[in-house]
Formats: C-alpha cells, structure tokens, sequence
C-alpha cells in the first residue's frame, strides 16, 4: 500500500471565542503536519445551528493570524476538498446517510422529546441502543408502510446508528495505545435530524475526514469516548483502510483545585483564556486576551506546547520550527496538565528580554501617551535599556502582592514615570529608603554636589563618573542613594549616571535642587 501524505484538521465550532486549549490541539496538529511534510486543514463545523455566534468565525481566523498557526487549506485559505464548512456540505451527507439506511447500518426513529423523557423516567439510566431500541417507535417496529406515512406527513426524525452488541472495538492511539472497548455499552448516536436537514458531529466528522483524505485526527481527550463510535463508522461505511490514527491529547486543568481549565479560572486569578479580547455580541461582556494583555504570540506558543509534551530534554525555549523538528507525539503525557499562568509570565518575560529594545516601544509608547508624556523613540528604547530587567510588584486578584520581573510592556509606567515627571513630593515619613537616606547632612552635601554637577561640561555617563568619583572619594562621602532620592523620589531605578544622563544637566541641577528645598 502506498504510504498517504499526512493531512491533519483543526475544526472548532464558531460558538464563541476560541479556548486555549483549542489552540494547544491546533498547535500540536500544526507541528505534527510540518514534521511530516504534511498539511493542516482548518474546517468550520456549524452543524448545530442554534449555537451559532456571529463573528466567532473570524475570531478564530484572526487568532491564528496573531499566533502564527499557518493553515494549508480550508475556509478562507482554499483548497481542493472544499466547501470546508460543514453547513454547506448538506448534499454531501445525505448522501451517506442514505448508504448507511440501505445497507441496514442505521435506522430511522421518531421519538419524540416527551416520549424520551417518558422512556428515561421508566428506565433507570436509560440509553438508546441494542436492548431499548424495540421499545421505541423506530424503523426497525414499524412497518415500512407506516415510516414511509409518518414521513409524507411532515414528522420529524432523527436517524440512529446500529450498534450491534457482542463486537469489540479497537482505538489504536497514538498517545494512550490500545483502547478497546465492548459495543454493548454504547448507545445508536442520532446521525441525522430531519428539523434542520444536518448531521450531527458524529456523521459528519467521519465523512469530511474520510472526503478530505485526512490520516491523523489528534483532539483532546474529551473526544476518546467518541472514538470507538468513530471506529465502527469507518467498519459500516467499509473504510477501515483509510481510517485516521487517532491520538488523544491531554486535558488543561485548573491552577488551582481539580478539573478542567475554564474561563472562570481565569476570571478568579487575573489570566486571559482566550487567545484575543472577546466581546460577546449577546451579552456585551468583555473576556480579556493574551494579545491585548500583552503577551507576544511567540512566549504564548512556546508556553502552550510544554503543556502536554516535553521534548525529552531541559530546552524550554524554543522557535516554532524548533518545535516543529523535536516534537513527538509519543511523548505526549497521558494526564492532564496543570495551566500554570505565574509560568506563563515567565515565558512572556523571557520573550521580551530577546526582542531589541526598539521593539517594545510601540507598546510603550502607547502607555505613555495614554499617561500624558511624549517622548521619542530613541528616548524610549534607551528608557527600556536601562529598566527591562527589573522587578515589578504586582496585586493578585485576591489582594495579595508578589514581586516578578517585567513581563509586560505595561509594567514599564510605574517603575519608568520618573523619566519623563519629576518627582515634587518626597515622604520622608512614611518612606523607609528616603527615612534613612535622607538625614539633617544630606541637603548640606547635596548642594556641594549640585556645584560639581555645575561644572561638568562632558555630560555624559562617562563624563559624569570621572568628575564625581573623584570628588566623592575626596568629600569622604556616599552621595549615590540621597541622589537617587533626588532624581526618582524613591529607591528604585537604574544606575544613576545612566540616569543623569538621560534626564540632562539642567533637569538633574534642578530635580537636585528641589529636594533639597523639599526635605531641607
């Protein structure tokens, strides 16, 4: 047999915003693609049209636009297999529905709501399958005539998988290994509803990836209790030689407790679960993004592809096509991972410290402006040199501080204001650095100092160490923290000749002389 071309699908529902975790499964779909040569098919499945969320579409295009996850072929990118959204495939599955009544693999059933209900409050733990099926009002204990008739009327039906009992069904995956499960305990899933003239995921999931020549069908584990229905489809419709391998992936959970990550997790600790901002058309809520918080696509991917997989070594960083050449879906874990989003930060951090520092001017530049400053480029990219590599405080959702390095554009503002507006208070009560720096000495040597800064005339770091140094050491004291207090009104900032620099003669004499006045 020749080997087939790999070809994977991502295919989410535009019912919302896309998960996180949906991003991970096309990210681990993308990487297996590229490692093999292959193609990644992106797929629309609307089949349920009351869950339909107009823009969830486009939402999710634009993710993967921001993200980097390149598609191949499928909505919006084009391709030979199309149409690639499913409610426009209706012809197609009727089709195939139609093979599997007349070759005795399904039934028509007319039960009605209230008569299900009726059924499960008779039967304890009620499904609908091998041993309840001749109970019911179906093709299988009406006569021809009478389905035929109750069709002609308009009835509405839904028509079932035959699940015969007494088989054993294998799902080979690639992740969990060997499945197998006993017919017996599944239930005829309703392929078909008359109401709409759509199948439901079951059917459709099965002819689109058989149509589209997909071979490797890899989801989260939420979906393995559907594979071995899958598995008998493929048997019913004879396609066992073209039948994808499937591989499971393991399910985000919670920071914090038991269970699966979901957005109200993220609400309570302060984290986006979406990959971009969500305005919600029904309700007008706004979900936070990674984008808008900040984050760059590269650290989200990164982070997101160590949650499940590891590459065998101690390499945290890495490119896409880095990834691309190390993964391996046989180092899958088998259990859920722990969504850690302090870690998140961390990778974001990382990212940040590798970009030039001209880079993270736009964003900062947009902070800054929002804060009433402007400023060039050049001062911009010098303020991010000196400032990148420090430490932030932070509130947690529940009130509570912890300290971290700048992770984001954002926290530049509080730790960089003293660049562009000179501190005019100065807490000498209250603040413990100014308490002990600043004593009844202090103003007496800052104005010697202010008379040296007078006389420089090379302005610059190098220039100013060479007068100061000296004149420090010559002076007997430690003027660094008091002109520390002078310049940024705090104990915070970088390496005070950068600083001085940076803010010029004429601002630094005048910030100097004002503390001076200020705390006397």
């Amino acid at each position: 047999m020749t080997e087939r071309k790999v070809r994977v699908r991502f295919a989410p529902s535009p019912t919302g915003p896309l998960h996180i975790g949906g991003v991970r499964t096309a990210l681990y779909n993308y990487l297996f693609a590229k490692q093999h040569g292959g193609d990644l098919v992106f797929r629309i499945e609307d089949t349920d049209s009351t869950r339909f969320v107009p823009g969830a579409e486009d939402y999710i295009i634009e993710a993967f636009n921001w993200l980097g996850i390149k598609f191949d072929e499928g909505v919006s990118f084009g391709g030979n297999y199309g149409p690639y959204r499913q409610s426009e495939r209706r012809d197609i599955y009727k089709k195939y529905v139609q093979q599997l009544l007349d070759n005795g693999k399904a039934y028509i059933a007319f039960d009605t709501p209230e008569e299900l209900d009726a059924k499960r409050k008779e039967i304890e733990n009620f499904q609908y399958d091998n041993k309840t099926r001749g109970q019911m009002r179906n093709s299988l204990t009406l006569s021809k005539e009478e389905v035929d008739q109750l069709i002609a009327e308009g009835k509405q039906y839904v028509v079932r998988f035959k699940i015969d009992a007494g088989e054993e069904v294998l799902v080979d995956d690639l992740i969990r290994g060997e499945v197998r499960v006993k017919s017996d305990i599944l239930d005829d899933k309703v392929l078909y509803k008359s109401a709409d003239q759509l199948p439901t995921y079951h059917l459709a999931n099965i002819v689109d990836d058989h149509l589209m020549e997909i071979t490797h069908v890899i989801r989260g584990e939420e979906w393995l209790p559907s594979a071995p229905l899958h598995v008998l489809l493929y048997r019913a419709f004879g396609w066992e030689d073209t039948m994808p391998r499937f591989a499971h992936l393991p399910l985000l959970l919670k920071p914090i407790g038991n269970g699966k990550l979901s957005k109200r997790d993220g609400d309570k600790l302060g984290f986006p679960v979406f990959p971009l901002e969500w305005h919600d058309p029904k309700t007008g809520d706004i979900s936070s993004g990674y984008r808008e918080k900040g984050y760059l696509p590269q650290a989200v991917i990164n982070f997101l592809a160590l949650l499940g997989w590891s590459p065998g070594n101690d390499q945290e960083l890495m490119t896409l096509e880095e990834m691309v050449n190390l993964f391996d879906l046989s180092k899958c874990s088998k259990s859920g991972a722990k969504f850690d989003h302090i870690k998140a930060e961390w990778f974001n951090h990382q990212y940040l410290l590798r970009q030039a520092d001209a880079d993270w001017c736009p964003a900062f530049d947009k902070i800054l402006k929002e804060n009433g400053i402007e400023a060039t480029a050049e001062q911009e990219a010098e303020v991010v040199r000196m400032m990148k590599t420090k430490v932030v405080e932070v509130v947690n959702n529940d009130g509570t501080k912890r300290k971290r390095n700048i992770s984001f554009a954002s926290d530049l503002w509080p730790l960089t204001k003293f660049f562009f507006v000179a501190p005019t208070e100065f807490d000498h009560e209250g603040d413990k650095f100014i308490r002990k720096n600043w004593n009844e000495n202090t103003a007496g040597q800052m104005r010697q100092m202010t008379d040296v800064l007078e006389t420089i005339t090379d302005w610059n770091v190098e220039g100013l160490k060479a007068v100061i140094d000296p004149w420090a050491e010559q002076a007997g004291i430690k003027p660094w923290n008091a002109w520390r207090i002078a310049l940024v009104g705090a104990g915070q900032g970088p390496d005070m000749y950068e600083l001085a620099a940076f803010l010029g003669k004429e601002e630094t004499i005048r910030r100097t002389r004002k503390a001076i006045e200020v705390l006397g």
